[in-house]
């Protein structure tokens, strides 16, 4: 189920890119968000502040990183064109087999959707999603995602494996980039005892972690310590990013 070596090595470049809606709330603050950012804007300000983007903004840039080492791929989607959408990306390995890649729910690496690819298996596996074991069943045209938690509890989710139209895409991305709904930063983090990987969630004023031993509230911030601070400490966005974001949806959020 594993991802052959040239598609990982263009997944790992993404290791440290949070999943976040912060930057386009900074880009609505500076008059710049009635449009999704060209690939070569994202890669110019994750080096100057370190923002990434959302789920859309992960998907044309991994999307780009493939293109450029010769990778196939292609856009998929869920929802589109709604608030519940959700965007991911299909790369195919030399054999044809088709391996999802999702960034936008921090995933730890791509799995194999290809029922008919060797070593393709429906049996829960750990490794590809922080703090859960990963089940796919998949038709070749539409793979069901079961999350297992360590507790028992499941949760799920089905992905059309259709290739979406990079025109349809890139519309439903520039609705995306015009909802300014609430804060959300998502973050895969490596724990140093024995490696584990957590994923960090804040979202509308509360931060979550994710593991493999359960999933724990984090405690507020404290003393001179704000959510902004904590924020950028745990995504490596610019503080002075995170604040304009922030400020944005409290004022969106009283507008309404």
């Amino acid at each position: 189920m594993l991802a052959p070596e040239n598609i990982l090595k263009v997944w790992k470049r993404f290791d440290e890119f949070p999943m976040e809606t912060l930057t386009k709330a900074w880009l609505h603050a500076n008059g710049e968000g009635s449009k999704p950012r060209s690939v070569d804007v994202m890669r110019k300000q994750r080096e100057q502040y370190g923002t990434s983007g959302n789920c859309f903004d992960l998907a044309l840039w991994l999307i780009d990183e493939f293109r450029s080492e010769g990778i196939i791929c292609y856009p998929i989607g869920e929802h589109l064109g709604t608030e519940k959408a959700h965007a991911a990306v299909i790369a195919m390995d030399r054999e044809g087999s088709r391996y999802l890649c999702d960034l936008g729910d921090q995933w730890i690496q791509p799995i194999l959707v290809d029922p008919g690819a060797e070593g393709y298996t429906e049996e829960p596996l750990e490794g590809f999603f922080p703090g859960a074991y990963i089940a796919v069943s998949s038709d070749g045209e539409q793979a069901k995602i079961r999350y297992i938690r360590h507790n028992g509890k499941e949760s799920q989710m089905l992905f059309n494996l259709t290739p979406v139209g990079e025109a349809e895409f890139r519309e439903a991305a520039a609705y995306s980039q015009s909802l300014l709904r609430h804060p959300l930063v998502e973050k895969r983090i490596e724990i140093c005892t024995g490696h584990n990987i957590v994923h960090w969630e804040y979202d509308q004023g509360t931060a979550r972690v994710s593991s493999h031993t359960g999933l724990y509230r984090e405690s507020e911030p404290h003393g001179q310590e704000t959510w902004v601070t904590r924020i950028a400490q745990r995504s490596g966005i610019d503080r002075h990013i995170v604040q304009i974001a922030l400020d944005t949806y409290a004022a969106v959020k009283k507008s309404n």
